[in-house]
């Protein structure tokens, strides 16, 4: 039994339909992976034990662990320092499925997201298969290879994220040729969702290729004229925020719903309480769209560095060239606006600016966020209430 049973009354009186993933019966609910550091043991652990889907992002996790940043410390630069780095994060990225199984209790599901785009990608994913993590989640590119990554895994469940039918379409295809089929796909709204976005420029964020009306059936129909025996679950992610977001996309063919922002500001979050206050109290109106160091548009809080850095990209973007050395050392992107010197992508650290935000660092820090109010507002629930408030239909629909 994957559920928590004292989850399943509600997911029983909610009207919706659960998930079922891997041979599991899970509910509805999967947290996105969030990094540097967001969604860690503490946060995936405690979705799963309660019968949703964990997702610990694997991207510099060492940050979480201090005998590993010490080990890291003041190591120089160059191919032997990075090394050292790339190894503490995959230690990390152990010890931190080691932790999230623990607290999960052989209830729901555990995952790992990998960004496609980080230099460290197939170690990353090899790790955590070698770890027995249940599923490998990739977006931030395409995942063209990960069959081929996780051929000595043909257990473990593999789902990349993607934006449109086309990319399904592609997936699906190329998959098909390597005698594997994603187990799930996440639909993740680039207009909708936070951090990294899957569209190519800002101005295709308004794109209703994009919308869950459109891509949702469209995805739904080429797997069925495609011949696809067995099913893929779809799951919507961008702006899901209520129980009615969830009935609507699963009225449109989705099988269940991928939310980041509302996990992140939950008790369990793994980020400083700073962090959730920001992104609790940030507005919609607010948020600003910006193109990242790995070349993709991006949402976030307008912190005073942001807004800061958004005033000097212009000058920062004339005088961008290749660096001779980076002056961080680890498993990072693996094409940088900064290290690399393109011209048109973001001219700052991500790491440097995301750990800052991980521990709650205003001034500093880069905070990701997704569009729509939080279901408590600016209070910080825990995971179980926020799971039981998207579970609970409004009132006129309970009585």
């Amino acid at each position: 039994m994957a559920i928590h049973p004292e989850m399943r009354p509600l997911l029983a009186g909610s009207g919706l339909a659960s998930l079922t993933l891997g041979g599991r019966e899970l509910l509805p609910l999967v947290q996105g992976g969030m990094g540097v550091g967001v969604s860690a043991h503490r946060l995936a652990g405690s979705v799963a034990a309660l019968g949703g889907v964990g997702t610990i992002s694997s991207v510099d996790l060492r940050r979480h662990h201090p005998d590993l940043m010490e080990r890291t410390r003041g190591i120089g630069f160059g191919e032997s320092a990075k090394a050292l780095i790339d190894a503490a994060n995959l230690e990390a990225l152990s010890r931190e499925i080691a932790r999230a199984r623990q607290l999960a209790g052989g209830l729901g599901l555990l995952a790992v997201n990998v960004m496609r785009a980080v230099g460290e990608y197939a170690a990353s994913v090899k790790r955590a298969l070698e770890d027995g993590i249940d599923a490998v989640v990739v977006g931030a590119g395409l995942p063209l290879d990960l069959p081929d990554l996780a051929a000595e895994h043909p257990k473990a469940l593999l789902v990349p994220i993607l934006s449109d039918a086309r990319g399904v379409q592609l997936i699906v295809r190329k998959w098909e040729r390597k005698k594997r089929l994603p187990d799930a796909i996440v639909i993740e709204h680039p207009r909708l969702a936070g951090g990294h976005l899957g569209a190519a420029k800002i101005e295709d964020l308004q794109d209703t290729r994009f919308d869950f009306e459109n891509v949702i059936p469209q995805s739904r129909e080429f797997l069925k004229s495609a011949g696809i025996e067995r099913e893929i679950p779809l799951i919507a992610a961008g702006g899901i925020r209520t129980h009615g977001d969830i009935a609507r996309v699963q009225s449109l063919g989705a099988a269940a719903v991928q939310l980041g922002t509302p996990f992140a500001v939950t008790e369990e979050g793994d980020a400083h309480p700073e962090f959730k206050r920001v992104l609790a109290e940030a507005q919609d109106d607010e948020l600003v769209e910006f193109t990242s160091v790995a070349g993709l548009p991006a949402r976030a809080v307008p912190t005073p560095w942001l807004r800061a850095y958004l005033k000097l990209e212009p000058k920062l973007q004339a005088v961008a060239h290749a660096k001779a050395r980076c002056t961080k050392a680890f498993d990072c992107l693996a094409q940088c606006g900064l290290r690399d010197g393109f011209a048109t992508w973001g001219q700052f650290c991500i790491d440097h600016q995301l750990a800052a935000a991980l521990r709650g660092d205003v001034k500093k820090g880069l905070f990701f966020r997704g569009v729509g109010a939080l279901p408590f507002g600016e209070r910080i629930a825990s995971v179980r209430e926020l799971m039981e408030k998207l579970l609970a239909p409004p009132p006129a629909q309970a009585a």
